[in-house]
């Protein structure tokens, strides 16, 4: 990928828009990682909401499989494992729908990570835990710092720092059944002037179905260059590819019974992803208490999907006539490896790029007399689209290239964004009281150029497709410390998602009346009031109640689109803890209990949808908002550097989407679409031994050892939870 001259002119006047100040004028700038690149600040006592910290540390002891294990003990996460290594992630915050992350921010360093921020907010990527330091999860009223997605809770992944005292680095190998292996090396160099970082990683292996394997690749190359004592400049490209035999659609109700992982199609079905991403961050020490730091990112993804099977069951939205099997919608014939063999599809090409530029100030003051921190900056985004679709039924049409040249051109979609964000926040330090008022603008345009629907080219005014608005999203929280080692916090805010895109266009009455149905952006109101305490020796705790008010919650309705579902309302309590008895009897053998439970006691919808086949009914519970969640584990640390642990995680039943709550008879029986995802409890364990004064770690590490066969998905189909998998692996670091 070749980068625009726009965004390397941005970085180049970011370096030098601040010029050195004189050596000795303050204190030098901290070069620290959560200064530079988390979201977090440095006094967490004054945060003034939920969050939690997933350190290296416990990354490295728990050694998780995916970002669904890496998050399991995090209150408040629900995570739905749709695959084999969560390479399309599915991570739902407090009630809000899980599918694609679409209501969760993920960020890297700071940087979106979405498919398209505004335009597209889906997640078929996120940061390799190889590349990462740690994990912030925040859910409070700070939210208000970052966006456009707030009404649920964001995920920064800070990625790790260049080395800055010479040679360092590691090296990893791992392997499993299922043809699991991974490969991954960290090679990096640094000094006073700054240092250099190159990450390798290679992941493969088969997935939760049958003819599902999956290749991953990524390369990046991070540096470091101290400028001065009082500026630093730090750039990051990397480069991802995926090439997955992965079938987006599931299984019917008797497909299901007879193999939950059988994918007839999945010699065929591919999902391809190609990622390229820049990232440059200037920093500059303007005195003892200020700081100025501008990042500017460019991100092209090229993602296209090949599927043959549109809807599970033989659902067709035509009525009630699913049959519990799936049909190859181009050929007409049942879904069977012959069939697929010889049968073409879709091919869905897309391409996005966005890029941005974003100052932010952070500083100290003393306004009133009162010591105080505030934080301003501003963000200007951009983002283009290219959305197409090819279809033929030629067996032929499996190669992407034959099918753009000589299949049916059905879709040519193509979708600009332009957005500024502007955001200040202030905290007043008063005594054992820190109280915070934030806010958040957010503009936008989005606009949608239909060029081709249903085969057909479209001539639509594209002023009448534009969605446009201007949105203000305030927030206050508290926190008050005077407990040693503990917070009591309450925090309000309100939260803003832009309006979903439609997945297929709608195809109207005849050539030249395709339409984009405009959902309108979903908005909430946040509340929380909660405690985090290390009071006690060996002891830390939080707890959170929370409470979310829903204004146009948007929901799939089955048809490839996403319409408005009205008023909502999310509710409950969250809890994690974790004892360490080894320092609460002052012994090196430390036995260790940790879990977490969140308790969603509401998440409902709060009236009647206006249109009767979307299903939603005043007092039903939302989609995919389990009313339990639970993570418990126990484990033992032995001086000679073992660390070994077991646990359960638990998901309570859950309603699929609400329009399979409404399907006739005959289709809610068969397809696979309707019907209630039973509870399901998992084993896992993990054990690691690092021998004292060695750089060398074994690792072993099993997930669903009891080989539990579960569902875990309706949305398309029915989808099987990942059967038992195992993995052991050896680490080396220099």
């Amino acid at each position: 990928m070749q980068f625009k001259p726009r965004t390397i002119t941005c970085a180049v006047v970011s370096a030098l828009m601040v010029p050195a100040l004189p050596a000795g004028a303050a204190e030098a700038i901290t070069l620290d990682p959560v200064t530079v690149s988390a979201i977090l600040p440095e006094r967490l006592e004054a945060v003034p909401g939920s969050f939690t910290v997933v350190p290296e540390r416990e990354l490295r002891d728990s050694v998780p499989f995916s970002i669904k294990e890496a998050l399991a003990r995090t209150p408040g996460i629900h995570s739905v494992g749709e695959d084999s290594f969560g390479l399309g992630l599915n991570i739902g915050v407090r009630g809000m729908d899980p599918r694609r992350t679409s209501r969760t921010l993920l960020l890297e360093d700071g940087m979106p990570l979405f498919l398209a921020p505004y335009g597209d907010p889906s997640a078929h990527y996120s940061t390799p835990l190889d590349r990462v330091e740690r994990i912030e999860v925040v859910k409070g009223s700070g939210q208000v710092l970052y966006g456009p997605q707030t009404v649920g809770g964001m995920i920064n992944f800070v990625t790790r720092p260049v080395p800055v005292k010479g040679f360092a680095g590691s090296v990893a190998l791992a392997a499993g059944n299922h043809a699991f292996g991974s490969a991954h090396a960290n090679l990096g160099y640094g000094g006073e002037m700054g240092g250099v970082m190159l990450d390798v990683l290679q992941k493969k292996g088969d997935g939760v179905r049958n003819n599902h394997d999956f290749d991953v690749r990524e390369y990046t190359l991070k540096g470091q260059l101290n400028i001065s004592e009082r500026q630093t400049l730090i750039a990051k490209v990397s480069q991802y590819r995926e090439d997955s035999h992965v079938s987006e659609t599931g299984l019917g109700t008797l497909e299901y019974g007879e193999d939950k992982f059988q994918a007839p199609t999945g010699r065929q079905d591919r999902f391809e992803h190609e990622r390229t991403a820049f990232q440059v961050q200037h920093l500059v020490q303007l005195g003892e208490r200020a700081m100025l730091s501008t990042q500017v990112y460019q991100v092209r993804a090229d993602r296209a999907s090949f599927r043959q099977i549109n809807d599970p069951g033989g659902f067709d939205d035509a009525g009630n006539n699913a049959t519990g099997y799936s049909i190859l919608d181009r050929c007409d014939t049942p879904a069977t490896e012959a069939n697929a063999a010889a049968c073409g599809g879709r091919w869905r090409p897309r391409q996005y790029e966005y890029w941005g530029i974003e100052p932010r100030l952070d500083f100290g003051h003393r306004l009133f007399g009162i010591e105080n921190e505030a934080v301003v900056g501003i963000r200007y985004h951009v983002e283009d689209i290219r959305r197409n679709q090819f279809r033929a039924a030629d067996p032929l049409a499996q190669n992407q290239a034959w099918a753009e040249a000589f299949g049916t051109h059905r879709e040519d979609i193509r979708i600009d964004t332009r957005a500024w964000s502007y955001y200040a926040q202030n905290t007043f330090h008063l005594g054992h009281w820190a109280l915070t008022p934030g806010v958040r603008v957010e503009n936008y345009e989005i606009s949608t150029d239909i060029v081709r629907a249903d085969g057909e080219p479209q001539d639509n005014p594209e002023s009448a497709l534009t969605n446009r608005q201007t949105v203000v999203l305030p927030g206050f929280g508290v926190a008050w410390n005077g407990i040693a080692n503990t917070t009591i916090f309450a925090g309000v805010h309100k939260g803003f998602a832009p309006p979903r895109p439609d997945r297929d266009i709608n195809e109207g009455d005849g050539a030249n009346t395709a339409v984009v149905d405009r959902t309108r952006a979903e908005e909430s109101t946040n509340w929380e009031i909660g405690v985090r305490s290390s009071y006690f020796k060996g002891v830390r705790f939080e707890s959170t109640l929370f409470h979310t008010d829903f204004d146009e919650i948007v929901i799939n309705n089955g048809e490839g689109a996403f319409v408005n579902g009205g008023k909502s309302r999310m509710a409950g309590i969250e809890f994690a803890g974790r004892v360490d008895f080894g320092r609460i009897f002052d012994t090196p053998h430390n036995i260790y209990l940790m879990g977490s439970y969140t308790h969603l006691s509401t998440a409902k919808f709060l009236k009647d949808g206006p249109n009767p086949e979307d299903g939603i009914v005043q007092g039903d519970r939302l989609p995919y908002a389990p009313r339990h969640l639970a993570s418990l584990s126990i484990g033992y640390q032995h001086p000679v550097g073992i660390d070994a642990r077991i646990g359960v995680d638990h998901v309570s039943r859950q309603q699929p989407d609400t329009f399979a709550r409404a399907l006739p008879p005959v289709d809610a029986a068969l397809s696979g679409l309707a019907g209630e995802i039973p509870a399901y409890t998992l084993v896992n364990a993990s054990v690691t031994y690092r021998p004292q004064g060695s750089k060398a770690t074994l690792f072993l590490s099993g997930h669903n050892l009891a080989d539990r066969e579960y569902l875990v998905s309706r949305v398309d189909g029915m989808v099987a939870g990942r059967k038992r998998q195992v993995f052991g692996g050896v680490r080396y670091d220099f």
